[in-house]
This record gives structure tokens, C-alpha cells and sequence, in this order.
């Protein structure tokens, strides 16, 4: 700590050491920083969106492989894309990148509208912030980003009081990130301030004695780094209830369920849900009333950012079922079709050996839902 607060950096300065760390200590071989179409950058911070860079690389990988345009993105099926997605975590983004790549094709001719922040920002799935980001790292005109790195970054070395998720430091977080973003090399400035927040900048253990702003930073200056940014006032997280059906006809094939297209899991294939048994029973009395229950297996815990899905996977059998109904499907474990699956599904599923019910070990138990 010290007995004088640092001096605030003019923007030239904080633009010039940003920018000489990063050429030392950025990150240059990321494969969306490779043939920096729009597309490909879009792709990238959708799938960035609070995930971190070693678990997006191998998905981004394989879903160039898959959609290497827009236009095949836009031609294919939302399962195609959430199959591609599962695991990903917070599914919205994948059907949101499906919506948009589809009006990109319909309302502006397959041309990403990059000369336009408010046009890029009312995509689906894109703010100001993800449009900012695929305007500078694609066509390298200046656009100002605030993800949660720069919000991290900017907290701390103005010891920016408040959560950041409150519309006025939000306003104050926007005007610092416009005072700092430079009129030129907006493509290496927009990655070396993800990278800063990223490696040097972290939540939990930032490395102050590496950074290049350690002189200028408010909140190293009064041994505050780790209050920087506020946390978003916590609430204790309600647990709710869900008995999962786990149906088998004498194939071995289990049957599923489309969810609804918005909501938990919307667009996702999952096992029947009940909230509680006599809703299961009803719906067996209804569709499959010689089905044969099993007993319950263990219950596990999902959880997700704003509750704790407490799930009882409740097997069954059925020797033939003549009508599986609208939105539904049976499902093969041993040679699984390319379906988007809800994340505790996937893992029952394959925990299933064919023509037996025997109890899995539990798929997730306590697993952060995103």
C-alpha cells in the first residue's frame, strides 16, 4: 500500500503500456484470431460469454467444421446447432446464434452489418458490448467493449464502488472504457484488454507485480484488489424438485422429450419431468399405462445461476408403445443421434447399458448449469 494515491494515465499512456504488454505477453494463436471474418469472431464471443478460452478452443472447432459460414448455420436445423452446443452451457446462446445467423441471411443478405454498432447490437443474442467486439476484431474500427474482463479491469484501477451490474456504474464503466479505446489498432487493443482481465486481472488471484498498471491502480494502492468488482448481492437459491422418467421399451431405446423453445432447457431434448410422483403416474396412466415402475434412483443436484434442481431419475419399462406423440422420440444410448440434449440428460444417458435398468452413478451432482 502506499501513503499517495497513483496519478490517473492519460489515454495514451494506458493505450501504449497495454498495448507493449500485450505484444509480450498477449494471446496471438487463438483460432478465431485466424482469417478474422465476422462469422468467425461472432462465433467466438458468443461462445466466450462467460466460458472460459480452454473449454470454448475444441467447440469452436468443430463448429467451423460444421457451419464454416453463416449461410450453413442459417440452413440448419436448431438441433443440429444445440447437438453441436451441449456441454457448452447456457443454451440460450446457441439458439440465439441460430435466430441470428438466420436474419443475417434473410435481413441482410448474408453480410454481417459491421458498418452499424445499433444494427450488430439488435441481433439476438448480441449487446453493445459483443457487437463492439466483432466490429473491432473483425474490421479493426474503433468500438468500445465492456465485457466482464474490462469491467474487472476498470473497477480496480478506479476502485469503481458499486456492483457493476447497477445502470450508473455501468455508465461510469462504459465512459472509461470510451476514454482508453484508442482510434487505431482497435483489434490488438480489444484483445489485450480481454487478455489483461483474463490472465493478469482475474477474479480470484490477480497478479499485480506483472501487471503495467500496477502504480496506476486505485485498488492495489489500498490492498483492495479482491473487493473490486462488487459482487451482485446474493440470495439464498431456492431448491425445486423434479422426478425424471427414464422409459425403456424391450430395444434398450429410452424415450424423450422435446422442451419448450423458451425456458429451462428451451429447444432441448430431456426425459419426461413431473414435480412429483402422482404427475408422473398420470402421465404413465395416460400414455403408457402397462409400463412397469422401477425403483427411484438416487437423486442428484444441477444447478443453475438463480436455483438447485434437486432430479429423482425414476425407471420404467415398457414392452411396446404404440404412439410416442407429437415431440417426442425414442432415443437409442448406443448409437445416439445428433440432438441437442439438456447437460444431466446426456450424462443418464450414457451411464444407460442397453437392455437393463440397473441404477447409473449420478451424472452431475452440484454441476453449475450455463
Amino acid at each position: 500500500m502506499t501513503d499517495h494515491p497513483p496519478a490517473i494515465l492519460a489515454p495514451e499512456t494506458f493505450q501504449r503500456r497495454l498495448l507493449d504488454w500485450f505484444e509480450v505477453h498477449g494471446r496471438h494463436d487463438l483460432p478465431w484470431q485466424q482469417d478474422r471474418t465476422p462469422y468467425r469472431v461472432w462465433v467466438s464471443e458468443i461462445m466466450l460469454q462467460q466460458t472460459q478460452v480452454a473449454t470454448v478452443i475444441p467447440y469452436f472447432e468443430r463448429f467451423m467444421a460444421r457451419f464454416p459460414d453463416v449461410q450453413a448455420l442459417a440452413t440448419a436445423s436448431q438441433d443440429e446447432v444445440l447437438h453441436l452446443w451441449t456441454g457448452l452451457g447456457y443454451y440460450a446462446r446457441g439458439r440465439n446464434l441460430h435466430k441470428a445467423a438466420r436474419t443475417v441471411v434473410a435481413e441482410h443478405d448474408g453480410a454481417f452489418p459491421v458498418d452499424s454498432l445499433e444494427a450488430m447490437a439488435a441481433l439476438p443474442g448480441i449487446g453493445p458490448s459483443t457487437a463492439g467486439a466483432i466490429i473491432a476484431q473483425s474490421t479493426g474500427r474503433r468500438a468500445v467493449i465492456l465485457d466482464g474482463n474490462v469491467k474487472r479491469v476498470l473497477t480496480r484501477l478506479h476502485a469503481v464502488e458499486g456492483w457493476p451490474g447497477r445502470p450508473a456504474v455501468e455508465r461510469r464503466l462504459w465512459a472509461l472504457a470510451d476514454h482508453y479505446t484508442p482510434d487505431r489498432r482497435l483489434v490488438d487493443f480489444t484483445q489485450a484488454m480481454m487478455d489483461l482481465g483474463a490472465t493478469l486481472c482475474s477474479r480470484g488471484r490477480p497478479d499485480c507485480a506483472a501487471c503495467p498498471f500496477s502504480d496506476a491502480c486505485l485498488a492495489h494502492a489500498r490492498g483492495e484488489e479482491r473487493r473490486f468488482p462488487e459482487s451482485k448481492p446474493r440470495k439464498a437459491l431456492p431448491t425445486r424438485h423434479a422426478v425424471m422418467l427414464v422409459l425403456q421399451d424391450d430395444q434398450g431405446r429410452v424415450l424423450l422429450e422435446q422442451r419448450p423453445s423458451s425456458g429451462l432447457w428451451g429447444g432441448l431434448w430431456s426425459l419426461p419431468q413431473f414435480e412429483d410422483e402422482a404427475g408422473l403416474q398420470g402421465w404413465l396412466d395416460q400414455h403408457a399405462p402397462r409400463a412397469e415402475l422401477d425403483a427411484a434412483w438416487s437423486p442428484f443436484t444441477h444447478v443453475f445461476s438463480h436455483f438447485r434442481l434437486e432430479i429423482t431419475p425414476r425407471p420404467a419399462r415398457v414392452t411396446r408403445l404404440d404412439a410416442v406423440g407429437e415431440g417426442r422420440r425414442w432415443f437409442d444410448p448406443e448409437a445416439p443421434d445428433s440432438i441437442g440434449l439438456a447437460a444431466p440428460v446426456k450424462g443418464l444417458l450414457e451411464s444407460l447399458r442397453p437392455f437393463t435398468l440397473s441404477a447409473p452413478v449420478s451424472p452431475h451432482s452440484d454441476a453449475q448449469e450455463k
